[in-house]
């Protein structure tokens, strides 16, 4: 089974297994990851994503769409949103949830078209895996901007995880885990936790300016990026 968080959700929307689905990793003991998260209502959602969507504007890529939740509330906002997932089973369950344009694919072969803005949340940017992954990512995204567009995402500080000690050798917000449900394993996979400053350096090589839009006690972030110099970036901030 190569899509195990895919099949995960799938079975859940679809009534047809209670397995929970784990989540390991180096640092310490294995964590549930509940799956209703991926079905929460605007209500249920964090103060990041409600930010976010509230701060969403023109037609917006959702990326990382996962069971869709993000493009359903920003669709009865009436806001025009394409959700993308490289799962087959999530573009699925989304379909089937009601969002109206769903496309599989990967991210970083994605060119169909332009968006005003491009939404990546429950740390979606972390895709990226690693420092240089980012910075081919944000270079990746920066084509798919319309003129005056933005990219909203959200992440965190994780130094907190190693109790000073941060492992040698690479950035510390590069965690590996694996995924396992119903007696299946993914490989390990390498995820992206970035804190605020080395954000902000990755943005600036790949210009852009960065405006950290919200931040919580528990150095999570949510940030936008603009491209530098974009006369109708100002533009259209100014008339937010």
């Amino acid at each position: 089974m190569n899509d195990i968080l895919g099949q995960a959700i799938f079975n859940y929307y679809n009534k047809t297994s209670k397995q929970k689905l784990w989540i390991h990793n180096h640092y310490g003991p294995r964590e549930e990851m509940p799956l209703r998260v991926y079905f929460r209502g605007e209500d249920d959602m964090p103060d990041l994503e409600w930010l976010a969507i509230e701060r969403c504007f023109g037609n917006v890529l959702d990326v990382g769409a996962g069971a869709g939740s993000h493009s359903l509330v920003l669709q009865q906002r009436n806001i025009d949103v394409t959700a993308l997932d490289i799962s087959p089973l999530l573009t699925q369950v989304m379909i089937g949830r009601g969002v109206k344009k769903v496309v599989q694919g990967d991210i970083y072969v994605y060119n169909e078209q332009q968006f005003d803005t491009i939404l990546l949340l429950m740390n979606g940017i972390g895709l990226a895996a690693t420092i240089g992954g980012l910075k081919q990512l944000l270079l990746h995204l920066k084509t798919l901007l319309e003129p005056g567009g933005q990219i909203l995402f959200d992440s965190s500080d994780v130094a907190y995880l190693y109790d000073g000690h941060p492992p040698a050798g690479k950035y510390y917000g590069e965690v590996a885990y694996q995924y396992a449900y119903n007696n299946y394993k993914t490989d390990w996979f390498t995820w992206l936790y970035i804190g605020e400053h080395a954000m902000q350096e990755a943005a600036k090589e790949c210009g852009f300016d960065m405006e950290v839009l919200l931040e919580d006690e528990h150095a999570q972030y949510l940030a936008r990026l603009t491209i530098v110099n974009d006369q109708s970036d100002n533009e259209q901030s100014d008339n937010n």
